[in-house]
């Protein structure tokens, strides 16, 4: 019998897809990786610190790679040689279908959210959203969405390979916070949320 421990170690490059994308974020592509992060560093002084804003960005890439192609065009009709070779432009209907898919499942866990709180009352639920936008409100007067996204990069460069490397230290100390904050919401809800009136169900019946 092996180490209970390492039987419950989970995969972490399968829990991401096991492609190339969790290559990727667990760095066995080291290149791809580094290229990823040099990408986004150099991205972020772009706009960040030389104050360049990202829609002239886009837009003058948008005008130059118009007026390579064009003139390519032109170039290759005049001297008979090959047009410039683009790429099928057409999304495949399986790529609309998955994210059509995606979208319809997050639409309705966001409905059932508001529907937790404005027909349940589920307090709960009502006291985990407020906190989780006040994080969020609090977090962006920090930084702006740039400088977020770019953190957002180095935290998925950063966090997989992290955990892949220490799962088992991390869990503990996973488990262990979970416990104390599962400690101090029974505490808070036994003083304040149980005080709380909330509609009986016959109450509901008659509204």
């Amino acid at each position: 019998m092996g180490d209970p421990v390492t039987a419950l170690r989970i995969s972490v490059h399968q829990a991401l897809g096991g492609g190339t994308v969790a290559d990727v974020l667990l760095w066995k592509r080291w290149y791809a990786s580094i290229g990823v992060l040099v990408s986004a560093t150099t991205l972020w002084i772009l706009f960040e610190k030389s104050g360049y804003n990202l829609l002239s960005f886009v837009a003058n890439v948008l005008l130059l790679l118009v007026f390579i192609l064009f003139s390519w065009a032109k170039s290759a009709s005049l001297l008979n040689r090959p047009l410039p070779p683009l790429p099928n432009f057409e999304i495949p209907e399986e790529i609309v279908a998955k994210a059509a898919g995606v979208i319809h499942v997050y639409s309705n866990y966001a409905l059932s959210i508001a529907r937790q709180i404005v027909i349940d009352k589920n307090l709960k639920v009502f006291l985990q959203l407020v906190s989780g936008l006040w994080v969020a409100s609090y977090i962006g007067s920090l930084c702006n969405f740039l400088t977020l996204v770019y953190l957002g990069v180095l935290l998925i460069l950063s966090v997989p390979l992290a955990y892949d490397k220490y799962q088992h230290p991390i869990d503990e100390k996973l488990c262990l916070a979970n416990k104390i904050i599962q400690a101090q919401y029974m505490k808070i809800d036994d003083a304040i949320l149980k005080k709380i009136p909330l509609p009986s169900n016959k109450e509901k019946k008659t509204q």
